[in-house]
């Protein structure tokens, strides 16, 4: 923890030089390839030694794969070298290494690659080989149209700003912001003539910066004080058991979720920062005129913390990691994409059987909730009052969906997992299953949503 706190610190002020001193303006883009990859190694072997090696070896032999395999099967074949390998390091991490060698811990870093490469490859095929027309608006405008060069593979894997803590950016944007595109391409968006400007703006990511490490210095503030005072274990301790009635537990539930949170605000949050800090991540300007910064974030914290849906809460949590897994799984997947996605991020997070645990579980609140709002929600629309009492109904059942959901996650293990869920009664899982029983929703197949990704194309084509 603390090499990882050093190492971010130091690309928080390496991306501050690399934007004043190495913008595109003083350096060319093989220069900043070149630099952001040298202190991307550079700072995944101070954290690592010599096991960050794997993530080398992962990349080199990802790139034979992406300079020789036919493009029809390109995305397939690096999906499987990059995630079976993963799985080989998860499995010898827990297995070898018995959890306990915190030098070891490489998977981090090693997952977010395996995110680029998986990413990098399905954009490629897109790309070179599909037709427009098979593509959703978002492929066609993600999809890269030629092979990357070595420098450009290692640079887009390895950089100094994600190496560590990610988060997994689509090919074609890092690409842009090496090339000093990154920021002109999304103000080329807003008419400036018509808001008074006689040129283009030059936004400064400083302000934005300064806003992120402020909210790092509130979450690891929080995680010193209530993370270690509100620990998982205590739900399943016998004691507790014993003496607190059911919704006591519940809440309590709630309360050690949160607990858990900031050490992932933490480190997203600061992730962010130092992309920021180096110039890259704008995402465009908001209906009031404010540049906006959260083309990479990875969370919005206020939208996860007043969901009113186990989707909403998804989609704002790990947000990249969500995008990731829409693009290379679900849009893909010929049957159950809710399903097999589940499944990708379990395997994608490791071999612990809590992770199962939670994101099978994640499925049945997935699919049940999605029953029941396409079902009930609009009975509650005809007035204020309703609506509100409809809001404030789904985001306390949301809310406890997720930490009930979450438990295990955090538990890791098969025992304390299973005396959680007995000590809950099973709820959520036999409340999903009577929802599906009796409001069933039926998986929707790839001819079906290749319909409706044309129709949106056609949609935004008219517009």
């Amino acid at each position: 923890q603390i090499n990882f706190v050093a190492c971010q610190l130091f690309a928080l002020l390496a991306a501050f030089w690399f934007r004043i001193y190495l913008s595109p303006s003083h350096a060319s883009s093989a220069v900043r390839h070149a630099f952001a990859t040298l202190f991307g190694i550079y700072f995944a072997v101070f954290c690592f030694g010599w096991y960050s090696i794997h993530l080398f070896v992962l990349v080199m032999m990802n790139y034979g794969i992406m300079s020789m395999a036919s493009i029809p099967n390109i995305h397939r074949y690096s999906f499987v070298v990059a995630m079976g390998y993963l799985t080989l390091c998860h499995i010898s991490r827990i297995y070898i290494f018995h959890y306990g060698i915190l030098t070891t811990d490489f998977s981090g870093p090693l997952m977010i690659i395996t995110q680029k490469i998986t990413t990098l490859a399905c954009q490629l095929h897109d790309g070179i080989g599909r037709q427009a027309e098979e593509l959703t608006a978002e492929q066609n405008r993600l999809a890269v149209k030629s092979r990357p060069s070595l420098l450009e593979y290692l640079s887009y894997l390895l950089n100094f700003m994600s190496i560590i803590a990610g988060p997994c950016s689509n090919y074609k944007d890092y690409i842009a912001f090496i090339e000093g595109r990154h920021v002109h391409m999304k103000l080329l968006e807003v008419n400036w003539k018509q808001k008074g400007y006689d040129r283009l703006p030059d936004p400064s990511p400083t302000g934005a910066v300064m806003y992120k490490l402020c909210i790092t210095l509130v979450s690891l503030i929080l995680f010193l004080t209530l993370t270690k005072n509100f620990p998982m274990a205590y739900i399943i301790d016998n004691e507790f058991l014993d003496k607190t009635p059911f919704l006591s537990r519940l809440g309590y539930l709630y309360v050690v979720t949160q607990a858990a949170k900031p050490k992932y605000y933490f480190a997203w949050t600061l992730a962010d920062a130092v992309n920021n800090a180096a110039g890259y991540g704008f995402s465009g300007v908001d209906e009031r005129g404010t540049f906006r910064w959260d083309l990479l974030s990875n969370l919005n914290i206020w939208n996860i913390e007043t969901a009113t849906s186990f989707k909403m809460y998804i989609e704002n949590w790990n947000i990249q990691t969500a995008a990731w897994l829409k693009r290379v799984c679900y849009d893909r997947a010929p049957w159950y994409p809710t399903a097999l996605t589940f499944i990708l991020s379990a395997l994608w997070h490791g071999i612990y059987p809590g992770y199962y645990f939670t994101f099978l579980t994640g499925i049945l609140i997935t699919l049940a909730a999605r029953a029941i709002r396409n079902n009930c929600r609009h009975y509650f629309l005809s007035s204020v009052p309703l609506k509100r009492a409809y809001d404030v109904v789904t985001w306390a059942v949301t809310q406890l969906a997720v930490s009930y959901t979450v438990a295990p996650f955090v538990m890791l293990a098969v025992e304390p997992t299973i005396k959680f869920y007995k000590s809950v009664y099973f709820h959520m899982h036999i409340l999903s299953i009577l929802v599906l029983l009796l409001l069933p929703i039926r998986p929707q197949t790839h001819s079906v949503r290749r319909a409706q990704n044309q129709a949106t194309m056609n949609s935004i084509k008219s517009k």
